[in-house]
């Protein structure tokens, strides 16, 4: 999936020296290496905002994101100096799934040397490209008697959601000094940026004055979408440009015209399947995984752990239970299959709290197939699971047999059907996945492809994670027992097939969750909600971090790192 990656900061610490006025931040966007082998990579930089420590930057970044891969930019901000080196005014990482599971999209980190920066994300649609060459015509002056504005526009890009109508900047024009029926030079716009490639939606277009101190003056605005500033191009038409209710000049556009979009009939037939925000919510024939959990969709996660004999004596070293306790770093094949999954849909949990089930064992003399773990029903964060985990082999069990987890599948369907009735009685969304570990195949497959039959009307996925060496042919039989025409709700996959790389682990057991998440919603004919929108004041700050390891060389056209920006990730060590 491509997401678009926008930022802005608040209150930057002025770095531009004594009697030298303020900072004029821009910022770099660096990609970094989070697996062996790749090497970070320079997105690109944001526009200068001169002399402003607020800055709202216009410059979007698009990001390829799938579900269960790492992937982390740094921020950096600099303080443009025109003669001698920029000035670092603080830098940030932030981690693309995070931001895709937050509230809004959005989270906003602390920076070392003083200020907050904020990031976004939000899904790329449509394609594209806006040419267009703009005139103003008579523009009042606001910039008093003895003076004359300095005019620029803006594009921006409506966008309705959950937290209220908003106009997000999405491309800045130059500023031409001095003159009040200003001819401003050809731009290009990315269609994806200004209306998601539907050229029927609503832009507006805004005339500002430039000050050199920021806080620009408005001179006027008007609406319109992209086919009307096409249509209306070199016929002499004159858009009347409003402020406070008052005519105060016209715009003229002198050229306009699409590229990369072929027919009118293309754009209808991809418009129909546009899947970001728009301004109402998605439709369900439209919508996918970006726009569920955009509006606030939460993914509950259950975790369900097999403690068969087959497993060995978990006392003795080289048995798949085997805990390492005098060396916490060191994980058995369990435990890192918890850490680096679970971390991956904690992301999408706000409260991060997991049932942990066991299956296989006896408690006096009885097999149990599916007993709690752990003192309390549910436990906070991959911490809490790797603590019920090893705590059960405290709690009295006998490991035993058979391998059977069909009572695991019933309670976390019925459990994802209640929390998804308590959710929409609220007005939300809500939606399960399960993560079965084992060691063997099941012992009646026939029994537990009939009981996934079962669970495939619940908003519920399981994934299943086979560790050891056992013969797994019967779970990828699971995998494929969907009848024709009933959702596919199980994803089977072998840890030592993976076992050197947490990423590959987590993108081939998580791939299929998307797909399955929003052909449940879109079964019953459920669109997404509104995207949830979070202002400023109410994002929590997270406190600030150590500087990442990151030099770049911002003297040539092209930026280049000289060092660091590698961060890699090793997911089977997370919560460490």
């Amino acid at each position: 999936m491509k997401l678009e990656l926008s930022l802005h900061a608040s209150k930057l610490k002025n770095v531009a020296g004594a009697f030298k006025g303020t900072s004029d931040p821009f910022a770099v966007v660096t990609q970094i290496a989070t697996v062996q082998g790749a090497k970070p990579n320079v997105l690109g930089k944001t526009e200068v905002f001169k002399n402003n420590l607020s800055p709202q930057w216009v410059k979007i970044f698009e990001i390829d994101y799938e579900l269960g891969s790492a992937v982390k930019v740094a921020i950096s901000v600099y303080d443009e100096i025109t003669k001698g080196d920029n000035k670092l005014m603080g830098s940030a990482v932030f981690d693309i799934g995070e931001l895709l599971g937050a509230r809004g999209n959005t989270k906003a980190k602390k920076l070392k040397t003083g200020g907050t920066l904020f990031a976004a994300v939000r899904k790329s649609q449509g394609k594209g490209l806006l040419r267009i060459n703009m005139k103003g015509n008579k523009l009042k002056n606001v910039e008093g008697m003895f003076g004359k504005s300095d005019p620029f526009y803006e594009l921006c890009r409506k966008s309705d959601t959950a937290g209220g109508l908003t106009w997000d900047n999405v491309y800045r024009s130059e500023v031409v000094k001095n003159n009040l029926s200003p001819d401003w030079k050809p731009a290009t716009v990315e269609l994806s940026k200004l209306c998601g490639g539907d050229l029927d939606a609503l832009i507006r277009v805004s005339i500002f004055d430039y000050e050199s101190k920021g806080g620009h003056v408005a001179m006027g605005s008007f609406e319109t979408t992209v086919n009307g500033l096409v249509k209306n191009a070199g016929t002499g038409h004159q858009f009347p440009l409003q402020q406070k209710g008052k005519n105060v000049g016209s715009l003229s556009v002198m050229e306009a015209s699409v590229a990369g979009v072929s027919t009118e009939d293309e754009v209808s037939d991809r418009m129909a399947a546009a899947t970001i925000a728009p301004s109402v919510a998605p439709s369900v024939g439209g919508a996918d995984f970006v726009d569920y959990v955009s509006g606030g969709c939460e993914l509950n996660v259950m975790v369900a752990i097999d403690f068969t004999g087959s497993n060995g004596d978990p006392r003795k070293q080289g048995t798949l239970h085997y805990l390492h306790r005098g060396e916490p770093q060191v994980r058995n094949d369990y435990e890192k299959a918890i850490a680096s999954i679970v971390s991956i849909l904690g992301k999408y949990d706000s409260d991060q709290m997991y049932p942990v089930v066991g299956f296989g064992a006896k408690y006096d003399g009885v097999v149990r197939h599916c007993f709690q773990c752990g003192p309390t029903p549910e436990v906070h964060g991959v911490q809490g699971v790797m603590t019920a985990y090893s705590s059960t082999f405290s709690s009295g069990l006998t490991m035993s047999g058979p391998t059977v987890f069909t009572e695991v599948i019933a309670m976390a369907a019925k459990r994802a059907k209640d929390t998804a009735a308590k959710a929409s009685a609220s007005g939300k969304q809500a939606y399960t996945i399960l993560l079965v570990i084992t060691d063997g195949a099941v012992s009646d497959p026939p029994a537990t492809a009939q009981m996934l039959q079962s669970a495939s009307d619940a908003p519920l996925s399981v994934v299943m994670v086979g560790v050891g060496n056992a013969d797994f042919s019967s779970m990828r039989f699971l995998d494929d027992s969907s009848k024709p025409g009933q959702r596919d709700v199980a994803q089977f996959v072998q840890f030592n097939k993976h076992s050197n790389s947490s990423e590959e682990l987590t993108k081939q057991t998580l791939h299929e969750i998307p797909a399955q998440l929003v052909g449940h919603f879109k079964s019953r004919g459920i669109a997404p909600l509104p995207p949830v929108q979070s202002f400023d004041e109410e994002i929590v700050v997270e406190p600030e971090e150590e500087e990442f390891d990151l030099s770049l060389d911002l003297s040539e056209d092209e930026i280049v790192v000289t060092q660091g920006g590698n961060g890699f990730v090793d997911g089977f060590g997370a919560s460490h």
